[in-house]
């Protein structure tokens, strides 16, 4: 039987998120995947990218602390056959178990949207009672760049996936997919060049984050090229080659387009219901998409917060939405102070690493809050142990009208655990004065909480 309570198309963690919502909850449910379950983020993204960057974290830790013996190099067959085991060399089996143990009916094939609660899988045709929900994710957003068609490049996908160090690296674009693989390819052995278009990288974080990251790369010998924007792409002398605007060139093994993501709404069927193919689907806070009753979408498609872990929660947002509706004569209502508005948090796992939550300082103003902004090194008995000649910053912003954080940055090695405290406070709507009383334990990094606190002036 091809019909169904909820038809959830996209099989990534959103999806995945979804469907076990409405399946836990008794509604009988379909996941349709057009590649691989566990989508994006399993093979293409956040674990296998994470995977290439830890190892030359781990050894630069440890060439920060006196007397601990390391070798000279990274072994990059050990670092590329451990990525792949985490990807579990690409096969999803492990993960279409989940699915089917989570009570789920997987339908492989490109999912598009046939009509009001109907999805077309390949001429098969699946209908829902209840809801379809959108869970397709994000594609690699590609400039219109001159002679770009004609040249062989990397996008994400192949920067992950890659099974050996190029001998030579060019990257397109200084945002967080940019970062995170040049310093991957880096520590490897690649000689990487990053073209960045604007003053440092990571354009939306705080300006001291970039600049700390951007030494970082320098540090691991990675060319930056700042202030310059690409202006045409050819291949010379068997290599993809970008002109700059500054009337130079730069070459490389390889390419890769990190230019940022668009949400995945093409060959979909969205036309049918009023929306553009590449713009993202407009949702309320349950997930509902504007003006079409039983659709809901989910994570990057909606274009709200390009992040894994806000999908999962937007997700589990939009189960419960459905589950409700199926049991209760009133609509559920999502909570006002939704967290993709107000505190999303964000770790870049460069070295130095970047964590933020909340509002930029330039954000804050530009919502026109009465704000004060705390800086400090990052300088503790924590951070003295932890490394030796330890560089990190912390930034906290208080709205002063209510006496509770609007936004935190730390940058600096190994800062990626604050931040859950940092949401937290900005979730809870802990004002400053009962923060004083949440006491960090000696001696660790997160002391920096004390000593933000004080320069406040508590």
């Amino acid at each position: 039987m091809d019909d169904f309570d909820v038809i959830v198309i996209g099989g990534g963690p959103v999806g995945e998120n979804a469907a076990a919502r409405t399946a836990a909850g008794g509604l009988k449910t379909a996941l349709v995947e057009a590649e691989r379950v566990g989508g994006e983020c399993s093979y293409w993204a956040c674990m296998p990218s994470k995977a290439l960057l830890r190892p030359g974290h781990a050894l630069a830790a440890a060439r920060r602390v006196p007397g601990v013996p390391v070798g000279e190099r990274l072994d990059p067959a050990a670092v590329l056959k451990r990525r792949n085991e985490f990807t579990s060399d690409w096969d999803d089996s492990g993960q279409v178990g989940w699915a089917v143990g989570a009570g789920l009916e997987v339908i492989r094939g490109r999912g598009r949207l046939a009509g009001e609660r109907r999805v077309d899988v390949g001429g098969r045709v699946l209908t829902a009672s209840r809801a379809v929900v959108v869970c397709t994710g994000s594609v690699p957003r590609i400039p219109s760049l001159p002679g770009l068609s004609d040249v062989p490049y990397w996008t994400s996908r192949e920067a992950t996936s890659a099974q050996e160090v190029p001998t030579s690296l060019v990257v397109l674009g200084g945002g967080v997919v940019g970062v995170e693989m040049a310093q991957a390819w880096a520590r490897l052995g690649s000689a990487v060049t990053l073209i960045v278009s604007g003053e440092r990288p990571l354009p939306r974080a705080e300006a001291f984050a970039g600049d700390l990251v951007a030494e970082g790369l320098r540090e691991d010998g990675v060319t930056l090229r700042t202030g310059v924007k690409a202006t045409g792409a050819s291949v010379v002398d068997g290599e993809p080659t970008l002109s700059l605007s500054d009337g130079s060139s730069v070459s490389g093994a390889h390419l890769l387009i990190a230019t940022g993501r668009q949400p995945a709404t093409f060959d979909l069927g969205v036309e049918r219901f009023g929306f553009a193919e590449g713009d993202a689907l407009p949702v309320d806070d349950t997930g509902r998409v504007e003006g079409v009753e039983w659709l809901y979408a989910a994570g990057d498609v909606t274009g709200r917060a390009l992040l894994t872990h806000q999908g999962k929660y937007a997700a589990r947002a939009v189960g419960t939405a459905i589950l409700t509706d199926a049991t209760s004569p009133e609509p559920w209502t999502a909570p006002v102070a939704t967290a993709d508005h107000t505190a999303v948090p964000q770790v870049v796992f460069t070295d130095p690493e970047v964590a933020s939550v909340g509002w930029t300082e330039a954000e804050a103003r530009e919502k026109g809050l009465e704000i004060r902004v705390v800086d400090l090194d990052i300088a503790v008995a924590g951070s003295s142990l932890h490394a030796d000649g330890y560089r990190g910053k912390a930034r906290m912003i208080v709205n002063e009208r209510t006496r509770t954080l609007v936004g935190v940055t730390f940058a600096g090695p190994d800062t990626a655990e604050l931040v859950h405290a940092a949401t937290i406070a900005i979730v809870g709507e802990v004002t400053v004065d009962r923060l004083w009383h949440a006491v960090p334990a000696y001696p660790t990094i997160s002391e920096v909480w004390l000593r933000l606190l004080e320069a406040y002036g508590l």
